[in-house]
C-alpha cells in the first residue's frame, strides 16, 4: 500500500501500544460498574421474582399503573441502564407510574417451572397485586422482546384485567424468513438438550446470541473500544453495556423445552395453538387497545415477526410505532431517548 513504510508500521504500532498502557491506567481507576440508575422498591417477591415500583419523577401521575414485562433471557436494567440511557426514566418523566418484574436468577430448585408458572401464577399474581393496589379492574402492561410474547399470552387468557397492551421488538411470527434465532434453533434436539442439562445455561444462550453477528458483537467492538480508552465515561458506558450482555440468567429447563419448541421450532403463537397450563392462546383474545413497537434494524427480532401481530389480535385500536434503530438501540441510543416514552406516553394517555 502506498505510504505503509515500516517506519509507519512502527509509528502506528508505538501509538497503539501506548493507548492500551494508558487504557489499563483508566480501568485500575474506575471501580465498579454500576447499572439500573433509577430509585425503586420492592413491593412483592415469589420464589426468584421481585416486583418493583419506580419512585416517580412527574407532579402528576397517570392513574393507571403500567407494569412492564421483561425477557426471561436477560436482565431488565437494560431499560434503565444509565441517566441519560433510560426507558424507564423517559416514562417516569412522562408521567407514568412504572412497575417492573425482575425475574432473578433461577437454580437447578427451578428447572421444573414451565410457562403455565411464569404466565398464569408469576405474571397473573403481579397484575393481580396492582389491581388490589389501585382498585382497578384492569392495568396497563408493557412487554418486551419475549416478555412481549408472554404478555401476549396473559392478554389472550385474562384480557379483562389488562386495559391497555404495549409490546416493544416483541416476536409474534417467529418463521419469518429472515429471522436468524429460529434458523439455529429449528435444528437444535431441545428435549436432548434440556434432559441433558436441566436449566439451560445464560453462557450457552449468549453464545447462540453473538453468533447471529460475529463480526460486529464478538471481534469489531473491542478493536473498536480501543478509541476511547482514555475516555473513562466512554468506557465506562461501553463496560456497562458489556456487564448487561454478558449478565445472562440460566433459564428454567421446562419453560425454555416449550418456548423453544412451541414458538421458535413450531410457530405455534400466531398459528393459535400456543397451550399454556390447560388453556389455549388465542390472539384473536387480545381484544384491548394495542400498540405495537418495533426496531427496524433489529436483527434479533425482525420486523416482519413482530408486524405480523396486526393482522392475528383482535383488537380494534390497533397501532404500530417504528422506531428506526435495532434491537438494543431501541432502549439506549440518542434518539430512542426522544421517541420512545414519549410515543408511548402519548398513547397511554388517549386511552
Amino acid at each position: 500500500m502506498i505510504g505503509l513504510t515500516p517506519e509507519r508500521i512502527a509509528e502506528e504500532l508505538e501509538r497503539y501500544r501506548s493507548r492500551i498502557a494508558e487504557g489499563a491506567q483508566v480501568l485500575t481507576r474506575m471501580g465498579e460498574i454500576e447499572a439500573g440508575v433509577s430509585p425503586r422498591d420492592p413491593v412483592y417477591r415469589e420464589d426468584k421474582l421481585t416486583l418493583y415500583r419506580y419512585r416517580p419523577r412527574a407532579a402528576v401521575l397517570r392513574p393507571v399503573p403500567l407494569l412492564i414485562v421483561y425477557a426471561l433471557v436477560n436482565r431488565p436494567y437494560m431499560m434503565d441502564l444509565q441517566e441519560d440511557r433510560s426507558m424507564i426514566r423517559g416514562l417516569l418523566d412522562a408521567g407514568l407510574d412504572i412497575y417492573l418484574i425482575d425475574w432473578g436468577y433461577p437454580d437447578a430448585g427451578d428447572r421444573e417451572l414451565t410457562l403455565g408458572d411464569y404466565v398464569h401464577r408469576y405474571i397473573g399474581h403481579c397484575v393481580d397485586y396492582l389491581r388490589d393496589r389501585y382498585h382497578r379492574d384492569s392495568i396497563d402492561l408493557l412487554g418486551v422482546c419475549q416478555g412481549g410474547a408472554l404478555s401476549l399470552c396473559f392478554a389472550s387468557l385474562y384480557p379483562e384485567k389488562i386495559r391497555n397492551l404495549v409490546t416493544m421488538v416483541t416476536p409474534v411470527d417467529f418463521h419469518t424468513p429472515d429471522n436468524l434465532l429460529t434458523h439455529l434453533i429449528r435444528h437444535v434436539d431441545i428435549d436432548l438438550l434440556v434432559d441433558t442439562l436441566g436449566n439451560l445455561p445464560g453462557a450457552l444462550l449468549n453464545f447462540a446470541f453473538l453468533s447471529l453477528s460475529p463480526f460486529r458483537l464478538a471481534g469489531q467492538k473491542y478493536v473498536d473500544v480501543v478509541d476511547i480508552l482514555d475516555d473513562a465515561e466512554a468506557l465506562k458506558n461501553f463496560l456497562r453495556m458489556e456487564k448487561w450482555i454478558f449478565d445472562s440468567p440460566d433459564q428454567a429447563g421446562e419453560a425454555f423445552r416449550q418456548f423453544a419448541k412451541d414458538f421458535f421450532q413450531q410457530n405455534k403463537l400466531v398459528e393459535g395453538n400456543v397451550v399454556i397450563g390447560d388453556r389455549r392462546v388465542n390472539l384473536r383474545d387480545v381484544a384491548m387497545p394495542v400498540l405495537n413497537v418495533y426496531a427496524t434494524q433489529d436483527h434479533l427480532v425482525p420486523p416482519a415477526a413482530s408486524k405480523a401481530l396486526a393482522g392475528c389480535c383482535g383488537s380494534r385500536d390497533y397501532s404500530e410505532f417504528s422506531f428506526r434503530g435495532g434491537h438494543i438501540g431501541i432502549y439506549v441510543s440518542a434518539r430512542a431517548q426522544r421517541e420512545v416514552p414519549s410515543t408511548i406516553a402519548k398513547w397511554l394517555s388517549a386511552r
